[in-house]
């Protein structure tokens, strides 16, 4: 596995050795569309997985359309058999303080699975995707998890009120976590 963190970052050398003000139009996309060209065969044959983290930007004067792009030019875009749009979409808070991001992840594209699917998930600083939050949330989709209002029962046990409240719930009760992903996985399987 390699990752490139942000593609942005990479710098052609002509612009290292230029001076500061020198306007390079198109340098950064030539570099990768060269890089990726000899890339491909490589990655292929070992059998690597490589992920790019890129950057939006936006575009100047689109009237019609999405102004957001990403850099490097578009060899990235044709080249890249898996791409996924990640965006912050709220923050959790505890009392006043930001202890988590709800993150949306749409596939943009996909070569390999039926693309255009959207998931949200917690992301907890400091401990990753949250699995309480993601089994409380499939739960509640497959109705094995009843929501009414901001109160969460589970058969006929009162689970809490607030996501929050139940999503730590099942993260301090590990076999009622256990109880609940199993019959996610059989609802999952019949389907």
């Amino acid at each position: 596995l390699v990752v490139v963190d942000s593609v942005a970052a990479l710098t052609p050398k002509s612009e290292i050795e230029g001076e500061m003000g020198d306007s390079k139009m198109g340098l950064h996309a030539r570099l990768m569309s060269q890089a990726l060209r000899k890339l491909t065969a490589t990655i292929s044959k070992t059998q690597c997985t490589v992920i790019f983290i890129n950057q939006l930007r936006m575009k100047i004067g689109v009237m019609f359309g999405n102004p957001e792009t990403t850099t490097g030019g578009n060899a990235l875009k044709f080249y890249a058999s898996v791409r996924l749009d990640i965006r912050r979409i709220g923050a959790i808070k505890n009392g006043e303080d930001i202890i988590g991001n709800r993150t949306r992840v749409k596939v943009v594209k996909n070569k390999v699975a039926p693309p255009f699917r959207k998931v949200e998930f917690d992301i907890m600083f400091g401990a990753g995707i949250s699995r309480s939050g993601e089994v409380l949330d499939k739960a509640v989709d497959l109705d094995i998890v009843k929501k009414a209002g901001s109160w969460f029962s589970y058969g006929d046990t009162k689970l809490g009120q607030g996501r929050d409240a139940v999503k730590q719930m099942i993260a301090d009760n590990p076999e009622l976590s256990e109880e609940i992903e199993t019959k996610i996985k059989e609802a999952l399987t019949q389907e």
